[in-house]
């Protein structure tokens, strides 16, 4: 499995019930998205196994699913922790300027006069833009504004350029 084939939507949180239904915290927006997908690879401590989701729901703010093989409390008590994986072709197609954080993690960040500022370790989202978390010399928040602070992102190239005063 490559990191580039498969995308990050979540990991098994808990459990719900004593039937089997396991909690997910869903990277997904709307959270309940991950339950969409037809197939789920988990993931932990390099082992890796491939469920498929019989049913699942919103409850509450919480998402929760029944998957295939897992019938009781102590088997859904034994995936908590395990990553949850798709195959990034189950993924919608992006309009032009749109990226997945996905793809966007680990770039290397640039101004546009040439300093290099770190790599994106993270993204979060706040009520008015994503915000890009770049490590380097030290830790900088950068908005993801595409023409004002993102200039350009060179997937390809590995290489996100903005327009940011690297002193800030």
């Amino acid at each position: 499995m490559t990191d580039r084939q498969y995308i990050l939507v979540g990991e098994i949180s808990g459990v719900f019930g004593l039937k089997g239904w396991v909690k997910i915290f869903s990277y997904t927006e709307p959270r309940e998205n991950v339950l969409s997908y037809s197939a789920w690879q988990l993931r932990k401590n390099g082992e890796i196994k491939s469920v498929k989701v019989k049913e699942g729901q919103r409850q509450g703010k919480n998402v929760v699913a029944h998957l295939e093989a897992v019938d009781d409390r102590d088997v859904a008590e034994s995936l908590i922790g395990w990553e949850i994986y798709i195959e990034r072709d189950q993924l919608p197609t992006l309009a032009q300027d749109e990226y997945y954080w996905a793809d966007l993690v680990g770039l290397n960040v640039i101004t546009k006069s040439g300093v290099e500022l770190g790599v994106i370790d993270h993204l979060f989202e706040t009520g008015a833009n994503d915000v890009l978390v770049v490590s380097g010399d030290r830790e900088r928040l950068i908005p993801f504004l595409m023409g004002q602070t993102v200039l350009e992102v060179d997937l390809d190239g590995k290489c996100l350029t903005v327009d940011w005063d690297p002193d800030f």
